[in-house]
């Protein structure tokens, strides 16, 4: 006859919930690497298990779900149900440095797992938080790709990728401002931002006006720069400024000799592109009729700027605006366009 303990129930109902409990875990979450075992048939000790070895047995069975809760347990994942961050944190990846990578886990295995969240649009699917490299020689190797996965918030997602790059301070100062910048066109807050680039406002401040006074395409064509600090980039931005030299820089950057160079390269043939070019600015103020100088025109090798001034011609600039179009069509009578 079963014998009861001190909560009043039987050694055998006791065990029996704590299998049922154990096994509905283990079936809900297989991933966990955990199986039941066989229930022994014969006693042990006259008692099957003292209530306090099958306290231990849910005790464990409630750890494991409280890990696999806050994403404390590393699982194996499919990296082809994997999707990439809504933030790009780099500008390039060299296929050496990837190689290189892939080579290394291929030998020693993946040592340190990528951090993923449930695809917020997409059931099945996950999205990456921070590991994109290690997620892309996965794909290269066709491994299982390590990862916890957890429940993560946009806002979470990007305090964790940031705060990963900057421990692993593998990015560069354009990168990251680059992120900066981007976290805020989403409506993400500079405390949110700083947060995840560990920085202060005014460093923040710093990176996103480099950001904004740069054209993106000239940062992408130049790359991470990873030796060039904010100091340099500044410097690129002061040059840019000046009349015609956007637009030169611009045309320079998509020379096949420019673009095959490392990226510190192209940072460097750039500036000195530009600290060397001359770009020809011509400005003349037309004179009418009446003596008076009421446009002021500008040229550089890119463009032409027509200035108008108002005390000396008040409505002109609209008078002039208004007959643009039959302007363009005289203009195209006459030279066949």
């Amino acid at each position: 006859m079963a014998r009861k303990n001190l909560i009043g129930i039987t050694d055998d109902q006791a065990e029996n919930g704590a299998e049922a409990a154990l096994e509905r875990l283990v079936t809900a979450r297989p991933i966990a690497g955990l199986s039941v075992g066989a229930r022994p048939t014969s006693a042990v000790g006259g008692i099957t298990r003292s209530l306090s070895n099958i306290t231990q047995k849910v005790e464990r069975a409630q750890e494991l779900e409280r890990q696999l809760a806050e994403g404390l347990v590393v699982v194996d994942l499919d990296p082809t149900l994997i999707d990439a961050s809504f933030i790009v944190d780099r500008l390039e990846i060299t296929a050496d440095a990837q190689s290189a990578l892939a080579e290394q886990i291929r030998e020693h295995g993946q040592q340190v797992p990528i951090l993923v969240r449930p695809h917020p649009d997409a059931d099945g699917r996950y999205q990456v938080a921070y590991g994109h490299r290690r997620l892309a020689a996965a794909r290269e190797l066709g491994n299982k790709v390590r990862a916890v996965v957890r429940d993560l918030s946009d806002e979470q997602l990007v305090v964790s990728q940031g705060q990963e790059n900057n421990t692993r301070t593998d990015l560069s100062f354009i990168e990251r401002a680059l992120f900066a910048t981007r976290l805020e066109d989403r409506g993400f807050s500079r405390e949110i931002i700083m947060s995840s680039l560990g920085v202060d406002k005014a460093a923040l401040s710093k990176m996103i006006s480099i950001i904004r006074r740069l054209p993106i395409v000239l940062i992408e064509a130049v790359g991470p720069a990873p030796s060039v600090g904010r100091r340099r980039w500044f410097e690129l931005a002061e040059l840019l400024a000046q009349d015609g030299k956007s637009e030169a820089a611009n045309v320079f950057v998509k020379d096949k000799q420019f673009q095959a160079a490392g990226s510190d390269q192209r940072f460097d043939a750039l500036c000195a592109f530009l600290n060397t070019s001359k770009a020809r600015a011509r400005a003349i103020s037309w004179v009418a009729p009446d003596d008076t100088t009421p446009v002021r025109i500008r040229e550089t090798d890119g463009e032409t700027t027509l200035s108008f001034n108002r005390r000396q011609a008040p409505g002109f600039a609209d008078f002039v605006r208004q007959r643009l179009k039959s302007l363009y069509l005289e203009y195209q009578e006459e030279t066949g366009d």
